[in-house]
């Protein structure tokens, strides 16, 4: 494995364990780092839910970062490294910051414009170009999304399960407490009765370590 090789793998877990915070946290895992000659100057990781922010995506989130420990806009010779493809407006902040390399680990087939829905690192009429890199620990960056959007998925199918059973109570005359039963409670019907059966805590799981596994 080449020096290069390291070094970005090693960088690219930095951004993975930013990746990780952001779910910790409810938001979508993506995490970013910017380093310059070697050193991590700048970090960030999703969190538009939190900071009520349609921005804050983890590669502007890390630039912000990176341009305010620098003390300029203009991050000449700085690499980013981000666990997943960059969108189009993440892009067009890379270009704006002259960011030199960016390294991503998992292709975005939605929203990436490194190659997967367009290519604006290839654009000729573009007056910025940065050297783009795929693929680096792409099984873990894009495991870590998919196991966030599958528990998703399994906390709305108990959700819906629960109000289905909630209106079957209803309609069979069932009484029901006055409020709405708690998110996350998992309500059956068996023997023409409603019960609790499970209760799932809809919050991210807890973190553990440094690296998501």
């Amino acid at each position: 494995m080449s020096p290069t090789s390291l070094s970005d793998e090693f960088f690219m877990r930095e951004a993975l364990s930013l990746a990780q915070a952001a779910g910790c946290l409810g938001e979508v895992p993506v995490g970013a780092v910017v380093v310059k000659d070697g050193v991590i100057v700048g970090r960030g990781f999703n969190a538009p839910i939190g900071e009520h922010d349609p921005t804050a995506h983890a590669e502007v989130v890390a630039l912000r970062d990176a341009a305010r420990n620098l003390g300029n806009y203009r991050l000449t010779g700085c690499d980013l490294y981000v666990t997943i493809e960059p969108c189009l407006m993440c892009t067009g902040a890379i270009f704006h910051a002259r960011i030199r390399r960016v390294v991503y680990g998992a292709r975005d087939a939605k929203t990436g414009v490194a190659g997967s829905v367009t290519d604006l690192y290839a654009e000729e009429k573009l007056n910025h170009h940065a050297e783009i890199v795929g693929g680096v620990l792409a099984e873990e960056c894009g495991g870590a999304v998919s196991a966030f959007f599958a528990e998703r998925r399994k906390a709305g199918r108990a959700a819906r399960k629960a109000n289905k059973a909630r209106y079957a109570a209803a309609a069979a005359g069932l009484p029901l407490a006055d409020e709405a039963p708690a998110p996350g409670l998992v309500l059956c019907e068996r023997s023409q009765t409603v019960e609790i059966i499970e209760t799932i805590e809809l919050t991210p799981l807890p973190c553990t370590g440094s690296d998501p596994e």
